[in-house]
């Protein structure tokens, strides 16, 4: 009988030791499970709305965001009138060293494709009309040159680093963005020929 004991007393102690280790395993489980249906939860109630693709954002494949500037000639350009024609935005700025350097390959693509539909804005960084006109008379530009006095619409699109260029189809919605640069002939090309073939 004594012998019983002690084994009694080793049974218990393992069937304990099982149960506590199943005891752990559930608690594991339901911790698992719980995570599991909060995330799926805050998946479910975070998840974007239906149509937010079209709010307009300065990211591929939304439209972009509208603004109305002026020319260092004093005219009005506001972005959603130019729909119909593909847009090449240029954030830049004349102490940008590969700002200047790729505006004479922007003038070649521009002289080239104008005809089809295209147009660059380049929007200068809160830099006086002044400045602006003798750079662009200094490279002989012929496309639009807006001030962006401020950096109101430079925060809009979240600038972060010169040169940044949104390329814009007729509908007006961002097709690509390049950041940084300088951007050669090659490359604006590649970048609006899609855009001008798509009607």
């Amino acid at each position: 009988r004594k012998a019983r004991i002690p084994l009694r007393c080793a049974l218990i102690a393992v069937q304990f030791a099982a149960l506590e280790d199943h005891v752990n395993r559930l608690r594991w489980a339901i911790v698992i499970i719980a995570v599991a249906l909060l995330g799926g939860a805050w998946t479910w109630l975070s998840r974007a709305p239906e149509g937010l693709s079209d709010v307009a954002s300065p990211v591929a494949g939304r439209p972009a965001p509208d603004f109305t500037l002026q020319t260092v000639d004093g005219e009005t350009v506001t972005l959603s009138d130019l729909r119909g024609q593909v847009v090449v935005l240029n954030f830049w700025a004349t102490w940008c060293p590969p700002c200047r350097a790729e505006m004479p390959a922007l003038q070649e693509v521009y002289d080239a494709r104008r005809a089809e539909g295209l147009i660059v804005l380049a929007i200068d960084q809160n830099e006086p009309a002044d400045l602006v006109a003798s750079f662009r008379d200094e490279l002989n530009l012929t496309f639009p040159l807006l001030l962006d006095p401020g950096y109101f619409v430079s925060d809009r699109y979240r600038i972060g680093a010169l040169p940044t260029t949104y390329f814009v189809d007729r509908r007006g919605v961002i097709r690509d963005v390049v950041l940084g640069g300088p951007m050669h002939r090659a490359l604006i090309e590649s970048k609006v020929a899609p855009l001008l073939e798509s009607r």
